[in-house]
């Protein structure tokens, strides 16, 4: 056996590389993976996409992605199922209703209606600004009237990872891509990419992609390489809603406020008294949201909030430093989730903004708690083009927006690795940014920009 190109990692960016690879015309490319495709990460993501992010960098990009699957939808007949219902974002901060009056594109408009359930072409694009309370509550009548401000960007939604990624695979097979379950123990080079060890088995190759997710950097370090990644456990929540206090046909819903959770006189005393406890009755994060899933006679909800974050600290190399060097607090596989703690925790963040969910305090129906890690830069922008080896690339690091960022990802890195054209926010997704001073000078006003929900 012998390959032009070995992809490993077979979950959404390894699968988006090899599809477009292989649409270029290569035909002799191997995706070699332990697992099943997508079956570590990229399943459990919450699916959804959008356009609306602080940098123009990171707003290129998803714009692309978005294009390709929008092309993918039409050419699929949607198999993957993507609406585009868009994001609703929610604040009681003044400060935040005027950044989001700056970056709406129609502000206070009488003819505010949401975006179709189902489908994604000819849907409204821009975002809707609204600072009016009564005209929010006339839109989403579930919600707290704490939410004094309402941005929704409309170029959002979700899709079936599952589905698109299976979509991609099968594609990418048609044209020749083959798929090994196996472990991926050396690769070997001098000057360049010659061959890879596969199940004991010597390779020969030219090209070697790493794709391999939260393995990252125990695949580069088989190439004596290293990145300043690192791996972050994030959590969701399924829960049931029999009583429909969900609509089935809402945006995703994102509460951008800090969160204190309401706790009775004892149970507060009681948390406050326990070092391990004591921040459940303090100021919790923003970034709370939640959606349906599933169709319209579905009950199910998810609702994710990763209330716990890690700090950053120092800028620049310093941050680069710190996050390289510290210790790796994961586990592979994913430890055994919080099955109590976390739909506690969430469940009575989401009754500060939709507070009839109060119904299912102490009584919610089958919560079922999974995740899995966000591989990260610092400044959480992607690792994606040619590593100091000659003929290795990397395609990672894809954070909370794999999904939606994968079709880009992908296209990118097979421009990169077939000298085609890139697009002008390649160098700054390139592996080595980090060796330029310019980049390295903007870093802290990046760190700054290109957060994650």
């Amino acid at each position: 056996m012998k390959a032009e190109i070995v992809v490993c990692g077979a979950g959404i960016a390894g699968i988006t590389a090899v599809y477009h690879l292989s649409k270029l015309g290569i035909k002799d490319i191997l995706l070699v993976d332990s697992r099943p495709p997508l079956t570590f990460t990229s399943d459990k993501s919450s699916e959804s996409y959008r356009n609306f992010w602080p940098s123009q960098t990171m707003a290129a990009f998803m714009d692309r992605s978005i294009d390709l699957l929008d092309e993918l939808a039409l050419e699929s007949d949607n198999y993957f199922q993507m609406n585009r219902r868009g994001y609703v974002y929610l604040t009681a901060q003044a400060g935040l209703m005027a950044d989001w009056k700056q970056a709406a594109d129609r502000h206070n408009d009488p003819a505010y209606a949401l975006s179709p359930a189902h489908g994604w072409n000819h849907r409204p694009g821009g975002a809707d600004f609204i600072d009016d309370p009564a005209r929010i509550r006339a839109a989403f009548p579930f919600l707290n009237a704490g939410a004094m401000g309402m941005l929704h960007p409309r170029r959002g939604g979700w899709l079936s990872a599952q589905q698109l990624g299976m979509y991609l695979l099968a594609e990418a097979k048609k044209r020749g891509v083959r798929v090994v379950e196996g472990e991926i123990t050396a690769v070997s080079h001098q000057n360049r990419i010659h061959s890879v060890t596969i199940n004991g088995k010597t390779i020969p190759t030219r090209h070697f992609v790493n794709a391999a997710g939260p393995f990252l950097n125990k695949v580069n370090g088989l190439m004596g390489l290293s990145l300043p990644v690192f791996n972050e456990l994030h959590s969701k929540l399924s829960f049931d809603d029999p009583l429909g206090i969900i609509p089935r046909d809402i945006p995703l819903m994102i509460w951008n406020d800090p969160v204190t959770l309401d706790w009775s006189d004892e149970e507060r005393d009681e948390l406050a008294s326990d070092d391990e406890l004591r921040w459940l009755t303090e100021d919790m994060p923003a970034g709370l949201h939640f959606r349906p899933e599933g169709g319209e006679q579905a009950q199910t909800v998810l609702g994710i909030w990763t209330y716990k974050q890690p700090e950053v600290q120092g800028t620049g190399h310093e941050v680069l430093a710190i996050r390289d060097s510290a210790p790796r607090a994961w586990h592979l596989p994913p430890p055994k989730f919080d099955s109590e703690l976390y739909p506690e925790v969430v469940l009575r963040g989401l009754c500060k903004l939709v507070p009839e969910l109060g119904a299912y305090k102490n009584r919610l129906k089958r919560p079922f708690v999974d995740g899995g890690y966000y591989c990260k830069t610092a400044e959480n922008r992607p690792l994606i083009g040619q590593l100091p080896v000659e003929g290795a690339y990397v395609i990672g690091a894809l954070s909370g927006y794999g999904i939606m960022g994968a079709m880009a990802a992908g296209d990118l890195l097979a421009a990169h690795l077939t000298g085609g054209t890139l697009p002008a926010y390649a160098a700054d997704f390139a592996p080595n940014r980090y060796e330029n001073a310019d980049y390295m000078r903007r870093l802290p006003a990046i760190m700054a920009q290109d957060g994650q929900l």
